[in-house]
């Protein structure tokens, strides 16, 4: 606060016993108003008259969900989506071009039922089960060479398994429920945040024997990114640990590989849809990996930004937290780049946990430290206010994943989320889905709902959403003429959508 502006409130505030405190509260409120996400915005007519519809909506999903008691960014998103998809307010934001998606995992980008009804109805698709009741797939011709998997049955084809049963809907509804975290019932189901990050990973695995197998890979990314563009996306930036890809013969790709098709994917999807910017991949290692082994991956990290310097974007560590090491116990790794003099671009999940205190908690500090770009989460940054002032200072935003963080049990009632405070204050974020095929949702619809509804408070508005999206491209890792590129054609898009709002709504605007 400037001095002149603290001398002012103390003034005003010594003089509120002398007179009524009506001016005082609405200048406080003012300058609460105008310090949060979006304050600042000003907003054209149409804008205007499309911010006060929207808000009406909003009021009035609200106290009808006050009223009987199921307001969805209160109750687990499983239970809350089919409340969500019957709002009118989500039917707006799903109509909303949202920008890009800066935080979005690898195998978790399309719906499963494109894996379970036509993946898995593919030629050559064998399965296997384990004794837990989860299943693993490879396609290979003749069949897959011994040994099968730890704990696994015998491979077995999937078109003969199906000729076998009586209820094919109800195996392959089974197969869809090995590939989300989906459950009626989810605080039975997931008693702790270590039992539904094993099931979490074993839904990778279960995916990526489908997913791997190439001819899948690349449809997987097409379909993926047109899930996304219906979805009213603009832009993508999605991490990928690029495993081995397989061809039936055994024949098998390296991460390079991977990259040049990610970018060949990209580059065909922009030519069917030029309204499309692109997507970039950001490489990732599991951070329960030792030093060695990081230490191979960034190498491998500066070695594809290399080769592809216009899609690999940069580096990131994924995984369980509370259970890998800690960004600090890897710093003889993560300095390799400064060492060679190579500029990698780093993107830390960070403070993805509830344990304030423990060695991965501080990883928003070192996270910024090691000159991050964004922060994946940062769910514990309130908790350390000298790591939150420097990612103000350096401008180094939050990837805020909303569904993600609930389902993952950081916390229950969305209203209650910590990014709830950094919305209020302004701090840069931008919002993203996570794994939204994994825990039921599509694209970024559903995250900015919540958003919008539950962590943003009353106040959320047209500004707000706004100032996201456009957060959404600032924070992207665009260069600058491609990001002017983006907004001139997200701005289109937008404005066409406050026409259409306004257009359809004569009567109550």
């Amino acid at each position: 606060m400037k001095p002149q502006a603290g001398w002012l409130v103390f003034l005003v505030l010594s003089l509120v016993p002398l007179c009524l405190p009506i001016p005082l509260r609405d200048y406080l409120m003012e300058q609460e108003n105008v310090r949060r996400i979006g304050g600042n915005l000003l907003l054209g007519m149409r804008e205007e008259q499309v911010n006060e519809y929207l808000i009406s909506l909003k009021e009035k999903e609200v106290a009808k969900a006050w009223k009987a008691g199921n307001f969805p960014p209160s109750m687990h998103f499983f239970r809350a989506k089919g409340f969500i998809d019957q709002s009118a307010v989500f039917s707006i934001l799903k109509r909303m071009p949202k920008g890009a998606v800066l935080h979005l995992h690898d195998y978790a980008i399309l719906s499963v039922d494109w894996l379970v009804y036509y993946a898995t109805y593919l030629p050559d698709c064998y399965i296997c089960f384990t004794h837990v009741g989860t299943v693993q797939f490879k396609f290979s011709k003749p069949q897959p060479p011994s040994p099968v998997p730890p704990d696994c049955s015998e491979w077995v084809l999937l078109e003969t398994y199906r000729k076998q049963l009586h209820n094919i809907s109800e195996f392959d509804n089974s197969l869809l429920k090995n590939l989300t975290l989906v459950t009626d019932n989810p605080e039975v189901t997931y008693p702790t945040q270590a039992f539904i990050w094993r099931k979490f990973d074993n839904i990778f695995l279960t995916a990526s024997g489908l997913i791997c197998y190439a001819p899948v890979f690349k449809a997987y990314f097409y379909q993926g990114l047109l899930e996304l563009y219906e979805d009213n996306i603009q832009y993508v930036e999605i991490r990928a640990i690029l495993p081995p890809v397989y061809e039936l013969d055994g024949t098998q790709y390296n991460e390079s590989w991977s990259v040049a098709t990610y970018q060949e994917v990209t580059k065909q999807f922009v030519k069917d849809h030029p309204d499309f910017i692109g997507a970039k991949i950001i490489f990732t290692a599991r951070r329960k990996q030792n030093v060695t082994e990081i230490k191979k991956a960034v190498n491998k990290a500066m070695d594809l930004q290399a080769m592809f310097p216009n899609t690999l974007a940069g580096f990131d560590l994924v995984g369980y937290e509370d259970a890998g090491h800690s960004l600090w116990d890897l710093k003889d790794a993560l300095t390799i780049p400064h060492s060679q003099g190579v500029n990698l671009s780093y993107f830390f999940h960070a403070g993805e946990t509830d344990w304030q205190g423990s060695s991965v908690d501080i990883d928003v500090l070192d996270a910024l430290l090691f000159n991050t770009s964004r922060i994946g989460h940062g769910f514990a940054l309130i908790k350390h206010p000298v790591a939150k002032n420097l990612s103000l200072k350096m401008d180094v935003p939050i990837e805020l994943c909303p569904i993600s963080n609930q389902v993952l049990l950081l916390v229950a009632d969305l209203r209650n989320h910590p990014a709830a405070v950094l919305m209020a204050e302004g701090h840069p974020m931008v919002v993203s889905p996570d794994d939204p095929s994994i825990f039921g949702s599509k694209g970024v619809s559903y995250d900015f709902y919540e958003v919008f509804m539950g962590i943003g408070g009353m106040h959320a508005d047209l500004r707000t959403l706004k100032q996201l999206i456009l957060n959404s491209l600032k924070y992207s890792s665009l260069p600058p003429e491609e990001k002017a590129l983006a907004k001139q054609v997200w701005q289109k898009k937008w404005d066409q959508f406050i026409a259409d709002l306004s257009d359809a709504f004569p009567r109550e605007l």
